[in-house]
This record gives structure tokens, sequence and C-alpha cells, in this order.
């Protein structure tokens, strides 16, 4: 069994914002943090602090200050609605190569899931899709599980070493995630390759472009439709995950991005796909990456995803 408590650090006290007032209770005040108080946990916070694969992708650093930085807005927010507990496992302990971290990343992950809970995790790079999916693939098998990217990329390149835009192509290539389970979704064509649009569609890997989303009254309808048939052709067991890459939001909503663009989901689809995801009874997985504060603005992007991590958790029946 993976030592998690030894591979992770604990996170940090300050970040437990409190008012001291009963009347107004936060997050900060109710989520655990002792070592005894996990068995209990329904849902596990968990951050990768890194950004090597951003760099490695030739994309703006940054992103290793944003597991905290958005912990700090989470635990100010109250606790209306939340009825699951929840715990805070830290940050994975960062190793001497990105390889190295992802191992670490793995491990911990894989013993999260094998105890039953439902995982948040905090990038860092998007580049942590790919120990989270193997995750999913080693635990639960590559055909029981459902791969969501939300993103305006497709993360999908041929590179020499893997990095921020590489996960889903290491996770097909290495058969951990079945195409036609995988679904590619808000992605916009001035920002991917007619090569690896082409590499998708050739092996069957569903695709929702943001033009694609817009075209509906609600963000998530496609989505539901094509995930529905999956559960109906094979079996409600069937595990998802969802990658929010946080570029995949308007940087009018998200300007604290590693590559933010004036077009992309408007915080309340984002939000409306989160719910979603939570609404479904076997997400194992939410993911949020790419969050640079060095770039953001009055913390309007890290409050976005402790909101959408707020949704998740009173979303979860």
């Amino acid at each position: 069994m993976s030592n998690i408590f030894e591979q992770t650090t604990r996170p940090d006290p300050i970040l437990f914002s409190s008012r001291n007032d009963r009347n107004d209770p936060h997050l900060g005040e109710i989520v655990g943090i002792e070592e005894r108080e996990y068995a209990a946990a329904n849902i596990v916070i968990l951050g990768c602090p890194q950004d090597e694969g951003v760099r490695r992708n030739n994309g703006r650093v940054g992103a290793t200050a944003a597991p905290d930085a958005i912990r700090a807005q989470f635990y100010k927010l109250t606790t209306f609605n939340i009825k699951n507990r929840i715990f805070d496992l830290g940050n994975v302990k960062i190793g001497g190569s990105l390889e190295a971290t992802h191992e670490t990343h793995f491990d911990v992950v894989c013993q999260l899931l094998r105890d039953g809970k439902r995982v948040i995790v905090l990038g860092g790079g998007n580049d942590i899709s790919y120990p989270d999916g193997s995750a999913m693939a080693e635990v639960f098998g590559p055909e029981w599980w459902i791969g969501v990217n939300i993103d305006s990329h497709l993360d999908v390149r041929i590179a020499d070493q893997r990095n921020s835009g590489t996960p889903y192509r290491q996770l097909l290539e290495e058969k951990l995630l079945l195409p036609t389970y995988f679904y590619e979704v808000g992605f916009q064509s001035h920002f991917c390759s007619p090569i690896y649009y082409e590499y998708i569609r050739s092996l069957g890997v569903h695709r929702i472009s943001l033009e694609l989303l817009r075209s509906r009254s609600d963000a998530d309808v496609e989505l539901k439709e094509m995930i529905r048939e999956k559960f109906i052709g094979h079996s409600s067991s069937l595990n998802t995950f969802f990658g929010f890459d946080m570029d995949a939001v308007r940087a009018n909503d998200a300007p604290g991005t590693s590559a933010p663009s004036p077009l992309g989901l408007r915080a309340s689809e984002f939000i409306q796909l989160v719910k979603y995801a939570a609404s479904l009874a076997n997400t194992r997985i939410i993911e949020f990456s790419e969050v640079n504060p060095n770039f953001d603005i009055d913390n309007r992007t890290t409050r976005l995803v402790a909101i959408g991590m707020h949704r998740f958790c009173t979303g979860i029946s």
C-alpha cells in the first residue's frame, strides 16, 4: 500500500480561513487535515505544485503556485449545502524530474481511488492528466473509465519529452485510455493543429468544439447526450474523469492561466460543466490545471476554481 502521507506535504494551516463567527462558518473550519480524519472523508483534495511541463511546452510558467492560491480562496467560502466530508491531503512531493513527480502522483492517486475517495486534483500543469489518467486505468481498467478533457487545446502533441501538451497522446498511445471513451471538449480550432485533429478524428475520439457547445442553449447538453450513450451501451459502473484546463475559460473570466484567450467558456458555462461532473455517480477525479496566479487579476481565476470546487462538493449526492 502506498503511504500517501509520506508522499505528500501537509497543507499550510495559514490557508484555512475563519471569521471566528459561529453564524458564518467557513470551509477552512471544517475540512480535515489530520491523518486520523482521512478515513471518514468522501472527497480528498490533492495538489501538484509544479509547472515543469508548461516550461517544456514553452508556456508561461507560474502554475507552481496555483494549488495553494486556489486553497486560499476555497477556504474562504461558506459551508452552505456541504454535506460530504472533505479532507485536504496537501501537495505531492516534487521529485527531481517531471517524470519522478508523475510517478509519485500516480501512486498517491491510485491509493485514493482504491480507498473509494473522490479526488479533486489541483495543478500545476496539464501534464498531470497523464498520471491521473494512468491511475484511472490502473485501478479500474482502460475499458472501465471515460476521460473528458475540457480545454482550448487537444493536448495530443508528439514531443521528445512529456509536457503539458502531451498527456492524452501518452494515454492513447499506451492504450490506457480507449479513444471511443475519450471526449475532447471546448477546443478552439484556431489553436489546434489540423494534423493532431485528424489524429483524434481517425481514432474515433469524441469531439465537441467550443462552437458546437455554443450551438446549444446549455453548455453541457452535447456532452450529456454523448456520455449517456456510453452508460446505456455498457454499464452504469463506468467511471469518469474530468480534466479542466482553465485556459478553456475566456480571459475575461479567467485571466490567470498559462495560455489565456479572449474566447472560451464563460464562467457560468464552466460551472455548469463542473456541476454535470458532480452529478455523475461515478466521477472519480476532477482536475483543475494551468492556473497561473502570477497573471491573475483580483484572484479572479483562483476564485472561479474555488467556486467550481464548492459546486462539485455540493453537487455530489
